[in-house]
């Protein structure tokens, strides 16, 4: 299969491009039965979504809709791996499925499992974080950064590139996650490892970096001063409710910078058809939205403005991921982590 090789800024102006009155057709959301989906008054989401954030969403849906959600919020891997185990065994206790890893998204269209479904607001999501079908669509947008505790690095010795981190300045300073557990390090991993060989990460390995689970132990880390330099880092903001802490500086590499979309599918023959649907369109409201964008997160929304602080998606150089090649490679690429790591 030829490789979809994707360039976000490039999305971004042809998204924009194609919203023009002129050239754009008219878009029409498929139908939300609003009163079906009270009348099942539930829904089970599992999910990768940051806690605070999913927590959020879950509490407001449930207020407006009077909906229960019952939420599974774990690592994008194990989101995936649970949801799996379930659809192989025929058992489907989940109705709406958020995680960061486009490359999987793609596998489970393949294999019939999800429901196409194009909200109201699926014609302002730039095409690359989206299903041109409607089967998934990107809840947030993970710009994926080197983290830096500013009162202990000095500001001459921020790393500015991926291979800066390579510097034996840097040995015993920096934390990393674990791509089999977090699905954003996964796409990280596959593409940097791709790019400058696992010599890189034999690099870091010398460097002596700690691995943990996930972004939000890489957080805790360098908040507590255990570890002062992440290797890859979501942005701060979305584990303290939307608060640069004084002392972090979040460093998007000048080069081959990486953007990683987290998906959100509607699953075929949950128990909630309905109010899955309203769900997964509640997650791409514009207020919603606005509130990833608060925490730092980008918003797969062109009529959504990025973080504060952070650059629109158009005006940066973002490295093209390769989903195909993630997809048919991710046993390897954890197993050659794993070894590199142990």
């Amino acid at each position: 299969m030829t490789a979809r090789v994707r360039r976000f800024a490039g999305a971004v102006a042809i998204a924009a491009v194609l919203v023009a009155p002129a050239l754009a057709q008219e878009f029409k959301p498929d139908p939300v039965d609003e009163a079906a989906a009270r009348r099942e008054g539930a829904l089970t989401w599992y999910t990768s979504t940051p806690v605070a954030a999913a927590q959020h969403i879950a509490k407001t849906f449930e207020q407006k809709y009077g909906i229960k959600v019952e939420l599974l919020r774990t690592g994008g891997q194990n989101v995936i791996r649970r949801f799996q185990q379930e659809a192989d065994a025929g058992r489907i206790a989940v109705d709406v499925i958020t995680m960061s890893d486009m490359s999987a998204a793609n596998a489970m269209t393949k294999k019939g499992l999800y429901v196409p479904f194009k909200p109201v607001g699926y014609d302002k999501v730039i095409p690359d974080a989206k299903h041109k079908d409607g089967y998934y669509i990107a809840q947030r947008l993970n710009l994926v950064g080197m983290l830096v505790r500013t009162d202990k690095v000095a500001a001459a010795d921020y790393p500015k590139t991926w291979q800066d981190l390579l510097a034996p300045k840097y040995k015993n300073m920096q934390v990393m996650a674990d791509p089999s557990f977090t699905a954003i390090q996964l796409v990280v991993v596959a593409m940097l490892s791709k790019r400058f060989g696992w010599q890189f990460y034999e690099g870091l390995r010398r460097n002596n970096v700690m691995i943990v689970q996930g972004h939000e132990q890489i957080f805790d880390m360098v908040k507590r001063g255990e570890r002062l330099v992440a290797a890859e880092a979501s942005d701060p903001r979305i584990y303290t409710g939307g608060t640069m802490p004084p002392n972090m500086i979040n460093i998007i590499p000048a080069a081959n910078a990486i953007q990683v979309p987290s998906p959100s599918a509607i699953i075929k023959g949950s128990p909630h058809p309905n109010a899955a649907k309203l769900f997964a369109q509640y997650n791409l409201q514009p207020d919603i939205q606005h509130k990833f964008t608060e925490e730092g997160h980008h918003s797969p929304r062109i009529d959504v403005a990025p973080p504060p602080g952070l650059p629109p998606l158009a005006q940066l150089e973002l490295d093209p991921i390769d989903y195909d090649y993630i997809e048919a490679n991710t046993r390897a690429i954890k197993t050659k982590f794993a070894e590199i790591f142990q």
